[in-house]
């Protein structure tokens, strides 16, 4: 897992480099380092090509109108799955491509420089199917993830809830056995793909106070008591629904549920262990594509009688691009706006920072 984080760091390392780069280096250093394909082995190049060649044919001109217009891109995404992206990291009996993190890694950050918005979906419906591959019983992974991969079902993580955010193991929506059924009651706020997912990953309270009274179950949209809130309106993210989740009587068969009673906030701290170094990947994805564009966008650019990329300026790409970068005309902005939240979701960064630490101090 650590391996991951640490690819990520030096990616990350040479993209920010190359912006505090003085003015005379700095075109030769973005020259350098935007070079994806460095320090990737034949066969993860080969993947890397595939996403980025399908990013720039299939998203990238599409990419305003899903924001403007708030399009949920359900044909593109199951082209996306025709390549083996719908579930990356799924093994290959239920119809995963069996990759690597890494290779998640790399496929992903390719693919944001298409739509960063629809790639972070992406991952999460990745992270969702995972989540049933690792715990699920054989007879759970062989119905829900085929359909998962394929993409002809999407799949949402329900685990924030209006009282409880980073402190998720506080969560209230509740569980209560009856019969060969479970009937939940409450509600998960914040929700991608809310509304329009088929398959709803549900953390609930089974038992007591704490992590260990919360378990993992399914429930399949059209189940009675199923509901959802308004659509949010959001700054970015816009290519994806975002909707409370809302559970009043609604009875799931026991048969769905993930692993053992009590071990769902488990299952879900494994899920965002990866999820969050898609979401870093996602963020990568958007910051390489915001660096061609700036520097295509300095080359042409002039002040003072000479190209901007020859005058030290900031070292935020919407920043070099003026007051051009705060123009919806200019994919730049929506880069920002869509990574903006990267900073928030799937682990604040005061989150992020302490599990780094506690990960440090335990080595």
């Amino acid at each position: 897992m650590w391996c991951g984080y640490r690819n990520l760091g030096v990616r990350l390392g040479r993209l920010c480099s190359s912006l505090l780069a003085p003015a005379n280096t700095r075109h030769r250093s973005l020259t350098t380092c935007i070079d994806p394909s460095m320090g990737l082995n034949e066969e993860q190049k080969e993947f890397q090509k595939v996403a980025f060649d399908f990013a720039a044919r299939e998203m990238a001109p599409n990419m305003a109108e899903w924001d403007q217009k708030e399009v949920f891109p359900v044909d593109v995404m199951r082209k996306a799955a025709q390549l083996g992206f719908g579930g990356v990291y799924v093994r290959t009996d239920v119809g995963g491509s069996g990759l690597s993190r890494l290779d998640t890694s790399v496929i992903f950050e390719a693919l944001a420089t298409g739509c960063t918005s629809t790639t972070a979906y992406i991952s999460i419906h990745n992270m969702c199917a995972w989540m049933i591959d690792s715990f699920g019983s054989d007879e759970q992974r062989h119905k829900f993830c085929p359909p998962l991969c394929t993409m002809e079902k999407f799949a949402s993580y329900c685990l924030t809830e209006p009282g409880s955010g980073s402190d998720a193991a506080s969560l209230l929506t509740s569980a209560k056995r009856h019969g060969d059924h479970y009937i939940l009651n409450g509600s998960k706020a914040f929700i991608s793909g809310g509304g329009e997912s088929d398959i709803y990953i549900v953390m609930c309270r089974t038992g007591g106070p704490g992590p260990k009274g919360i378990s993992c179950i399914v429930v399949e949209k059209g189940t009675p008591g199923l509901s959802f809130g308004k659509k949010e309106k959001k700054v970015g993210w816009n290519s994806q629904p975002t909707r409370a989740v809302i559970f009043e009587d609604c009875a799931v068969p026991v048969a769905h549920r993930i692993g053992s009673e009590g071990q769902g906030f488990l299952i879900a701290m494994k899920g965002l262990n990866g999820g969050r170094i898609n979401i870093a990947s996602c963020s990568l994805g958007a910051a390489h594509a915001s660096i061609i564009l700036t520097r295509d966008h300095l080359k042409v650019r002039k002040q003072f009688g000479a190209p901007l990329a020859n005058n030290q300026i900031c070292n935020q790409a919407l920043q070099m691009h003026g007051g051009y970068g705060y123009l919806k005309d200019y994919a730049v902005q929506q880069y920002m706006r869509d990574s903006r939240v990267h900073q928030i979701l799937e682990g604040s960064n005061e989150v992020m920072r302490m599990l780094i630490s506690r990960s440090l101090l335990q080595e």
